[in-house]
């Protein structure tokens, strides 16, 4: 096995897609290693890991299935992937808090209490609300829960560029788990499947993706973070850091301030979700940096994503490079991640909904020359 870097960029140089361990290297020279930690969780999405270890993850297509991903009991042994609910609508955002499983399905908020102890027996979901947008389009939620224990998650705009009578749509909403009732904390936000909340500062930031069908390379994705409730970050009208929608641009409101985003990416690289590095088992340029799972594009001429790439603060402003970028060989992509997670141990894990599979990132120390 040997590994190549090549600026910010990790190189593979063995099995496509991780199933045998696969040194990378960044740009400065640090060595990690990848491994899959399990390719037995279909269309895998967002994560959330217990105390004790238990890895949860939602899903997007296929039957509407959660997931419990058990740590191995000794050495050499597997994960247990437990399927222990079935036929929910795109149940890809879930959030762990206080011993409850919080989950955001297409237009449903369940609650699934103690879960550590009832997994394995075909738990009863409570519900919290049913009482949102059924549109299927962008219809896929990210749940995160907030300093202030409400509920936070995305409704994407029903279509690729519209304006909608209902404020909900292309918006972040706060939600009261006790009873269910919501507010808008975010307008003009077309599509996040990613919602973070900085260690430090405590301010959300959340990636969107641009519109579709306006060229390769505009408008960008997205990174934004929330300084104050209510804020508008553009869509329809404006993208990227002022660039007006060709249809809905003469329609913006000249009273109403429009939040430039904090990091731009690359067009159609679908970025979705993402996780501040809040251990210390890698470099300490990785403190607090922020770590980006991207989809990969759709309708590009030349594919583009298919990647984890992260934002550092070295120097105190955001800088982006891609992190693990061994998965798109031409035209020809093995993998497509959907969520990044920072394990109990420090890890890095990465979901990836093409190969139902959870890879996990470990600093090598001893590897580097």
């Amino acid at each position: 096995m040997r590994s190549l870097a090549i600026g910010a960029t990790l190189i593979l140089a063995c099995a496509s897609h991780a199933q045998e361990p696969v040194t990378i290297t960044d740009n400065e020279g640090n060595s990690f290693e990848l491994t899959t930690y399990t390719n037995e969780v279909p269309s895998a999405r967002q994560m959330a890991q217990s105390e004790s270890g238990i890895l949860f993850v939602g899903s997007r297509r296929g039957r509407g299935n959660l997931y419990a991903v058990v740590p191995p009991t000794a050495e050499g042994k597997k994960p247990e992937v437990v399927n222990f609910e079935s036929g929910l609508s795109m149940p890809s955002g879930l959030a762990l808090h206080n011993g409850t499983l919080f989950v955001a399905a297409h237009n449903r908020i369940l609650r699934y209490p103690d879960i550590e102890e009832t997994f394995r027996k075909s738990p009863e979901p409570e519900l919290i609300t049913d009482d949102l947008p059924k549109a299927m389009g962008h219809g896929w939620k990210y749940l995160s829960v907030g300093p202030d224990e409400f509920l936070y998650f995305n409704v994407g705009a029903p279509c690729n560029i519209c304006l909608s009578d209902d404020e909900r749509f292309a918006s972040i909403l706060r939600m009261d788990p006790s009873n269910g009732e919501t507010e808008v904390y975010a307008h003009g936000v077309r599509n996040t499947v990613g919602i973070e909340w900085h260690p430090d500062t405590k301010l959300m930031w959340f990636t969107d993706n641009g519109r579709d069908w306006w060229g390769d390379d505009r408008p960008p994705e997205e990174v934004n973070v929330v300084e104050k409730a209510g804020s508008h970050f553009g869509y329809p009208f404006l993208h990227g850091d002022n660039m007006p929608d060709p249809q809905f641009g003469d329609q913006r409101k000249k009273d109403v301030e429009y939040i430039k985003p904090a990091v731009n990416i690359q067009a159609h690289s679908a970025a979705l979700g993402l996780k501040f590095y809040t251990d210390d088992a890698f470099p300490n340029i990785y403190k607090n940096a922020l770590f980006i799972a991207e989809h990969g594009s759709w309708n590009r001429e030349s594919k583009v994503g298919y990647r984890v790439s992260v934002v550092r603060f070295d120097t105190g402003k955001p800088v982006y490079y891609p992190f693990v970028d061994i998965w798109l060989k031409g035209e020809r992509a093995d993998a497509r991640p959907a969520d990044v997670l920072v394990a109990n141990d420090g890890s890095l894990l990465i979901s990836d909904d093409f190969r139902g599979a959870i890879y996990r990132v470990v600093y090598k120390p001893d590897a580097e020359s």
